[in-house]
């Protein structure tokens, strides 16, 4: 007890007389950058305060320069050393429910802890959890672990919701900045209610497992949002315990002791969310990234290879795409295209897969056959390189393998920006009208064609309509049925299920107006904002009455296909809310006068517009079927002016 008294005592004094001091030229520096930010170049005291911050900082560097050698160890009381070599926050899954754990590898251990929380002026400190010597960590193979606990996995609407609210909030707290009305608590009240829905989104967002056990008893899970960081995770610890490790037991002082320095040596100081990064750092690309996947080479032996694509979206990664399995070679060529959807997005991951066909490596934690990661690797979006015209060209290296691809940019509006066809023939570009009245249909013939093949074999197909087919193959499709191919339905058998979704997408978004129509839009969106449910139903069947019939014919068969679609959504993973998600904007888009009437900023691609599309989609899906022959049979009629 003595000793403890005398090591806290010790903690203290060593704080006050080392840490505090500079503790206050670290927040005196920050004090002058900010007065240099708004003081005029003209002022006479802006030459002092520049020199001051320039002593400050140099200081600062001094001390840096001094301490970064042994920044990342720490000594035992047995006198032998111990570095941290990685550190980071994961979603532990303790007691059914999800907790906030910052984790930490050092040479012969994995620490497992929570920050503390302090009173304001309080030195903050960690709480130990749990620890394991890596002497006795083992990764259980899929065969060899337990089932976990029943986890309920957040919907994916909440979190969509999530992200728009959190989008609205970024809008309004650029909006407060720019204006000279805008006091700096507002500012802050936002980035305190931001702060609370991203830390929300960090919690319930990851799905990928990740088990570690104690051989000596007790199983540890976290979930992650990442494969890319699973695996960062697994080949540390692995790399570590090819060395000669020793098992231990740390006495109750030692392991305060270490878990007092996890705040010193950690490399990872926050969260990894938005409310955190400084005004003046990029606010990331916000559109669609075009990314054609061409080939690998520096494999030793032939494999059956596929490469994944992950974004960093909202402060996590995401997987966003994966090209098809190149069977039985050690020199694949894929030559895929996909257009991914950013969100904020900074930096690219590439990984490589070991496709694996033997079904007795099953994991239990979420059903899925384990492929094993051949190579992973990652680039920062330069967006001055990715937002030129031209395709950029680059080469990314993994563990000795190389992929080759192309990448460029466009933003959203570009992207969804409708132009009439010029052409006479064919469907993509051309009013719905047009085409029905040629092929003497109620309904396009791609419309019906794609949606067929859809429901024959891709109704159970994970992420149906959300995953990006091969832009290659969407185009090809697209030129035959711009062509009226006789091989058309031939094509459709022997095309990968995603590129067909893909097309149809393409279609409706290529119509030279969305299928609800320029001129219902701003009808549509305020029924969506009425109160009075009956109000709302009278206005939005109405509104349906109101569409060309080769609109409503053709929205009506497309809202009992997508129906269809989400009541597989156990197994294909797409709820109504997706399927809205991925259609409503498509469907339903302000005209281009409208659209150039109010700016936006690039950020708002959840904003308020996004998200009422989305809703007026969804109203649809969760109504009771709705019959072409009952809609026109009515004979009320309602003012589209809401």
């Amino acid at each position: 007890m003595e000793i403890l008294l005398i090591f806290r005592l010790c903690c203290n004094c060593t704080y006050t007389l080392l840490y505090k001091p500079i503790d206050r030229v670290t927040r005196s520096t920050l004090v002058l950058h900010d007065l240099l930010k708004h003081t005029p170049t003209d002022h006479p005291d802006y030459p002092l305060l520049q020199d001051a911050l320039r002593i400050s900082q140099n200081f600062l560097s001094n001390i840096n320069e001094d301490i970064d050698p042994r920044r990342t160890a720490v000594t035992t009381p047995k006198g032998d050393p111990r570095q941290l070599l990685k550190d980071g926050f994961l979603v532990e899954l303790s007691e059914n429910s999800r907790k906030l754990r910052h984790l930490f590898l050092f040479t012969d251990l994995l620490l497992c802890a929570k920050l503390k929380k302090t009173t304001v002026g309080k030195h903050q400190q960690y709480d130990c959890k749990w620890y394991i010597p890596l002497a006795d960590l083992v990764f259980p193979s899929p065969e060899e672990s337990e089932p976990i606990p029943q986890l309920h996995a957040t919907p994916d609407h909440e979190i969509e919701e999530m992200k728009a609210k959190i989008s609205v909030l970024k809008s309004e707290i650029q909006k407060e900045k720019k204006s000279n009305k805008g006091s700096s608590r507002a500012t802050e009240r936002l980035k305190k209610k931001m702060f609370e829905y991203e830390s929300w989104l960090l919690l319930y967002s990851p799905t990928i497992p990740f088990r570690i056990h104690n051989k000596n008893g007790k199983s540890y899970f976290f979930l992650l949002s990442s494969d890319y960081e699973r695996s960062e995770w697994r080949e540390a610890i692995q790399k570590l315990q090819k060395k000669d490790l020793q098992a231990l037991a740390l006495s109750p002082f030692e392991l305060q002791m270490l878990t007092a320095s996890c705040f010193k040596l950690r490399t990872v100081h926050n969260v990894p969310i938005i409310s955190h990064k400084d005004d003046d750092e990029s606010p990331g690309l916000y559109g669609f990234l075009h990314i054609i996947i061409k080939s690998a080479k520096g494999f030793t032996h032939s494999s059956n290879l596929y490469c994944t694509l992950e974004m960093d979206s909202f402060g996590y990664f995401v997987s966003k795409a994966k090209t098809r399995v190149f069977r039985d070679t050690t020199e694949p060529e894929w030559n895929e295209e996909f257009e991914i959807e950013l969100e904020g997005s900074q930096c690219l991951r590439i990984l490589c897969y070991e496709k694996c066909f033997d079904k007795s490596k099953l994991n239990k934690d979420n059903n899925e056959i384990v492929d094993k990661i051949m190579g992973k690797g990652q680039i920062q979006l330069d967006p001055q390189v990715v937002q030129s015209k031209n395709w950029h060209d680059d080469v990314i290296e993994m563990n000795g393998i190389k992929v080759e691809f192309s990448m460029k940019f466009s933003s959203r509006d570009m992207s969804l920006k409708r132009t009439p066809s010029k052409k006479q023939t064919g469907v993509f570009g051309v009013k719905i009208s047009v085409v029905t009245k040629r092929e003497r249909s109620k309904v396009p013939y791609i419309v019906r064609q794609c949606i067929e093949e859809v429901e024959k074999r891709g109704i159970e197909e994970v992420g149906i309509y959300r995953i990006s087919g091969v832009a290659t193959d969407i185009q090809t499709l697209k030129a035959a049925f711009d062509a009226n191919s006789k091989d058309i339905l031939m094509m459709l058998s022997d095309m990968d299920i995603n590129a067909i979704a893909g097309t149809l997408k393409l279609y409706f978004r290529e119509l030279p107006e969305p299928l609800l129509t320029d001129r219902l839009y701003l009808a549509f969106i305020e029924g969506m904002a009425l109160s009075d449910p009956a109000a709302k139903e009278n206005c939005m069947m109405h509104l349906l009455r109101s569409l060309p019939d080769p609109n409503l014919m053709t929205f009506l068969f497309l809202l009992h296909h997508l129906k269809k679609v989400a009541e597989n959504e156990p197994v294909n993973k797409m709820s109504l809310h997706n399927l809205a998600t991925v259609f409503g904007p498509t469907l339903l888009r302000p005209s281009e006068v409208e659209s150039k009437g109010h700016t936006n900023l690039a950020s708002d691609i959840w904003s308020h517009d996004v998200m009422a599309q989305v809703q007026v989609l969804l109203y649809y899906l969760q109504h009771p079927p709705i019959s072409f022959a009952d809609l026109k049979r009515s004979t009320l009629y309602y003012s589209t002016d809401v």
